[in-house]
């Protein structure tokens, strides 16, 4: 038995960790040049979706569950506040870098790097939701009514 699209198959393997650790890149030189938390989580979800799109639906549910990529979504949303709110907290303003370290240089790299991760969490998640609820959504009309 052949198995179907064996070219797609065999280059999405080898490329997924490869767009993966781009994403991991992009989010993580944000600091220091363009890129950032939401680049990253396209790249992220992107590769996430290339991966449903050539081994199924079924498969990449598998690997990620849809209540664990909830929880990620939230997560990444809480991430973003806790640290707009901590800077409150810490007597600046929402979002306020400069308080969350003894230096403002420190104060904004660790917050800058949190807010970020926060946004490339959440964006990740997001696309993969609504990828998740437009496949499940064609499964039901492709299922035959009984």
């Amino acid at each position: 038995m052949v198995r179907r699209h064996f070219i797609l198959r065999v280059t999405t393997k080898l490329l997924m960790p490869f767009i993966l650790m781009f994403a991991l890149y992009v989010q993580f030189h944000g600091d220091f040049g363009p890129g950032g938390g939401f680049q990253a989580g396209v790249i992220f979800g992107a590769g996430f979706i290339l991966y449903a799109l050539i081994y199924g639906v079924e498969a990449a549910e598998q690997v990620a569950r849809p209540w664990l990529i909830r929880i990620v979504m939230a997560f990444g949303l809480l991430l973003y506040l806790g640290v707009g709110y901590l800077g409150m907290v810490l007597g600046g303003e929402f979002l306020d870098y400069n308080v969350l370290s003894s230096s403002p240089v420190g104060g904004q790299h660790l917050g800058i790097t949190l807010v970020e991760f926060g946004v490339g969490t959440t964006v990740a998640a997001t696309m993969i939701t609504v990828f998740f609820s437009f496949a499940g959504r064609m499964r039901r009309r492709s299922q035959p009514e009984q």
